[in-house]
């Protein structure tokens, strides 16, 4: 329970904070929803709060939508998130999203960027422009479920104001949303888990879309610009942390980092490999590998053999330093569970 009213106050702040910044709630959900969710529940989950944010930003800002990027976005944004919404049945979409997150992040070169002296000068894209960021958005968020701020450097460079990049990106996205809902049905990836998620969702996404619906008048065009790119940047460290997680998880990846003879050794270990770093002082740091006993050399191999008899276990590591090349034998007893460690330095 305690996750599920974590899960509806982060998404009522996220939700209020991604009218300002021209989206990010989704970007910012998904790792939490992965908490409560498979991966590929999570979009569907996602695409019904956020289409019922997109209905609440139509019905409350509709007097300043922007129906000529509309009209060009819309039409290839629903058609390529079928293939979007068919590949998350296939594939997990972790990779694309550690791709999309180390993208929102190279966006802090605009954050850092100094205030334009004078008025920024804007470029309204074309109608072939506008039907090429509606396919990449349509399939993008087929995906993943969530793709706002990707594509808002696109709105804040279009030359819209705050009120109208609110209510074109919800004219932009109410449909796909709604397509996307109907063909997660489809697929059977709205169950009963992801349902409950969503409308808990949709519930914060509907009070954040009437409480900035009063705020959003006393924000500045210049501050509601950097808080969008800030908001791409903290989404997009989400993302890359999220699916970095996740990744780890499913590739059997783990981190660890322990005191192995007062020495500091952090190292990274997977079903068939293990890696370390042992640093033994600021200036001597070696790399270390776990490898088979077979890769010794034949010398080695015979002298662990008569060192290793009756041990529980045997582990061999390669140790590369900076100006050396060794390996390090750690034997195992079998009856007091001691452990005996060898090294030998090749050169």
């Amino acid at each position: 329970m305690s996750v599920y009213i974590l899960l509806f106050a982060v998404a009522l702040i996220a939700f209020c904070i991604s009218t300002v910044a021209g989206g990010g709630a989704g970007l910012v959900l998904l790792p939490l929803l992965g908490l409560v969710l498979p991966a590929t529940q999570i979009p569907a989950a996602l695409s019904l709060g956020t289409m019922t944010n997109s209905v609440s930003r139509l019905i409350l800002f509709r007097q300043a939508i922007r129906w000529d990027f509309a009209r060009s976005f819309v039409p290839p944004a629903l058609l390529c998130a079928i293939p979007g919404t068919w590949l998350l049945t296939r594939i997990s979409p972790v990779y694309l999203e550690l791709l999309l997150g180390f993208f929102l992040v190279s966006n802090i070169l605009f954050l850092l960027r100094p205030p334009a002296s004078g008025p920024e000068v804007q470029h309204p894209p074309s109608r072939a422009m506008l039907a090429l960021i509606g396919a990449l958005a349509g399939f993008i968020s087929g995906f993943t479920g969530a793709v706002g701020l990707v594509f808002n450097g696109f709105y804040l460079h279009a030359g819209l104001r705050k009120e109208e990049i609110v209510a074109t990106r919800a004219a932009n996205e109410v449909l796909l949303h709604a397509m996307k809902l109907a063909l997660y049905l489809g697929f059977g990836l709205l169950t009963k888990e992801a349902l409950c998620a969503g409308l808990l969702v949709a519930l914060a996404a509907l009070l954040a879309s009437h409480i900035m619906r009063h705020l959003l008048p006393f924000i500045s065009e210049s501050f509601f610009r950097r808080l969008g790119y800030g908001a791409m940047c903290l989404a997009g460290v989400a993302m890359v942390l999220g699916s970095s997680n996740q990744l780890a998880f499913e590739k059997g990846i783990r981190f660890a980092h322990e005191n192995d003879n007062g020495r500091p050794e952090f190292s990274v270990s997977s079903p068939n490999h293990a890696y370390s770093v042992a640093i033994n002082h600021i200036y001597d740091a070696a790399f270390e590998r776990s490898i088979p006993l077979s890769s010794l050399p034949q010398p080695l191999q015979t002298a662990v053999f008569a060192l290793a008899q009756d041990a529980a276990a045997v582990i061999v590591e390669e140790v590369f330093g900076f100006s050396s090349h060794g390996y390090e034998v750690k034997i195992r007893d079998g009856a007091d569970q001691s452990v005996r460690i060898y090294t030998v330095n090749m050169r």
